[in-house]
């Protein structure tokens, strides 16, 4: 303590904002999931009732049916297109592309999903947004009802999450590219490797480590969707999109149910916990 006394100081006011911020409200959730809780009056203890109200509900295993559907498509293109994109800049030669390219990329990142979601809805409408209009320039014989039509909702939330946050996998993929020893490249060279063949045996098989990480990293909020559905749920998509969040929010805001959504919540956490360690085993991401 005497040695090391300023670096504890330092970390005093890191561990009390997560003591207060993060850890306090969840035990306060916990306890919250066993009760009757009202806004006013007593909160008696009502056992598991409200984690058997929740797992009864159908509302509720539709919305865990979505949320697989949802977050698995996305975490499946989300990684996939970032990491094809990654690769591709590797091989561009002009570096002012590269950096124009990477700048595109990632500026959907920096924007909330209001502004995403407003701006492709105007893009979206079926009377005058730009992308019907090109479809029926193009021969379509009418607009389609991207954000109003069920078979199309989910696809349209995999596709606009996977946009909005593929700059910052994509810089993510990058960097572990980058840190490739280039001597790797230079023996494969040696050995007549073609650029396909040293990406295929060389870039791949070094870059795991990095892909691990993001991949585990992008689990984690499998469950947790809920910004895009919120700003581009309708009533004629809701039964298709409505996520595990999205009925947290609905019974604990909109019918002040928060004892239900108490539980709901926690057990989410827990589906999540289940989920991350399966994929953790399953990439075996402690080994190198």
């Amino acid at each position: 303590m005497k040695r090391f006394g300023a670096l504890y100081a330092m970390m005093i006011p890191v561990v009390l904002y997560f003591l207060v911020y993060a850890y306090y409200p969840l035990a306060r959730g916990l306890q919250i999931s066993f009760q009757d809780y009202r806004l006013m009056g007593a909160h008696p203890y009502t056992g598991w009732d409200n984690y058997r109200l929740v797992l009864q509900d159908a509302s509720f295993l539709d919305a865990f049916v979505n949320t697989l559907l949802i977050g698995g498509g996305t975490l499946a293109l989300g990684f996939a297109a970032p990491l094809a994109i990654a690769l591709s800049l590797n091989e561009v030669l002009r570096s002012w592309f590269r950096k124009t390219a990477q700048m595109v990329l990632y500026l959907p990142h920096l924007l909330s999903w209001v502004v995403i979601g407003g701006m492709w809805i105007f893009l979206l409408s079926p009377d005058t947004g730009l992308v019907n209009v090109v479809l029926v320039k193009l021969g379509m014989s009418g607009p389609i009802h991207f954000l109003a039509d069920a078979g199309w909702s989910r696809w349209m939330l995999i596709l606009l999450a996977t946009w909005k946050d593929m700059g910052y996998n994509c810089i993510l993929f990058l960097a572990g590219i980058v840190s490739i020893s280039p001597s790797l490249y230079e023996a494969a060279r040696m050995d007549g490797a073609s650029r396909w063949q040293q990406m295929r045996d060389v870039t791949l098989p070094q870059l795991s480590g990095t892909m691990k990480v993001i991949f585990l990293l992008n689990t984690l909020g499998i469950l947790r969707i809920f910004d895009p559905v919120f700003i581009l749920r309708n009533p004629a998509t809701a039964s298709k999109v409505d996520v595990l969040m999205m009925y947290t929010f609905q019974r604990g805001i909109l019918e002040m149910k928060i004892g239900p959504a108490a539980a709901a919540s926690f057990l989410v956490v827990l589906l999540t916990f289940a989920l991350t360690f399966a994929v953790r085993r399953l990439i075996r991401f402690d080994e190198v």
